[in-house]
């Protein structure tokens, strides 16, 4: 579908740009307009009309990196995409064409990890499955373990989690990092059932009746066996 004009005219003086201070090579250009192109496509769908790309948001630019990871497209092409989408709004900013640059603090996904060798597939699941599942404890630990195997969030970042940063649907979290950086984690399928059921069964028993309706856990501490499971190799 044909791009709207504005859009058009401002890639393409970006893309001189490219090729003027840097040199660019013909396919890095091709994929930096690539990137912008779906982008821009995207937001056109999103909004139902022709949208310029220098009124686009920071919460748009968060909403697309999310629609990117929920249809599971690789850390390293959402990665590059944000780049893309960085350098070109620093441009704008630059030109004195925005005053305010959409894509400032958020940070770039999280490349995946692979598990350290010495880490078994026997090993992870003794792990997941430390919590006793009898207790309210053991299914909020369960929840966490999950989370954080799904999301590699720091634990610090777990405990203050809040609804508003959690989508169920996309099955993605909204995290703030260092720096006041935001960034995006995937979550799976099973860690997305044992957070809703830890949400309906066993939270309002930790909390004592009382559901703060922010923070997903609440102030008591892991659970002593598996807290050392955690810190144990």
């Amino acid at each position: 579908m044909r791009m709207p004009e504005p859009n058009a005219g401002l890639l393409d003086e970006f893309f001189d740009a490219l090729w003027l201070e840097d040199g660019l090579s013909r396919n890095t250009l091709d994929s930096y307009r690539n990137d912008l192109q779906l982008f821009s496509e995207w937001l056109r769908k999103r909004n139902q009309y022709d949208s310029v790309l220098t009124d686009a948001t920071h919460s748009d630019l968060l909403d697309f990196l999310a629609s990117r990871v929920s249809a599971k497209i690789k850390a390293s092409t959402t990665s590059r995409e944000l780049s893309s989408l960085k350098r070109f709004y620093r441009f704008l900013l630059r030109q004195g064409k925005i005053t305010t640059d959409p894509s400032l603090n958020i940070e770039t996904p999280k490349l995946q990890r692979s598990l350290p060798d010495s880490l078994t597939e026997t090993e992870v699941e003794l792990l997941l499955s430390a919590p006793d599942l009898k207790h309210p404890l053991g299914l909020r630990d369960r929840a966490m373990l999950e989370v954080l195997y799904a999301s590699g969030l720091r634990v610090s970042e777990l405990i203050n989690l809040r609804y508003s940063q959690v989508s169920m649907d996309m099955g993605v979290l909204r995290v703030m990092g260092k720096g006041r950086k935001e960034r995006l984690a995937p979550l799976g399928e099973e860690s997305l059932e044992w957070l809703s059921r830890y949400t309906k069964e066993a939270r309002h028993c930790l909390l004592n009746g009382y559901c703060h309706r922010y923070h997903i856990c609440d102030n008591t501490r892991v659970s002593h066996d598996t807290s050392s499971f955690l810190v144990s190799h």
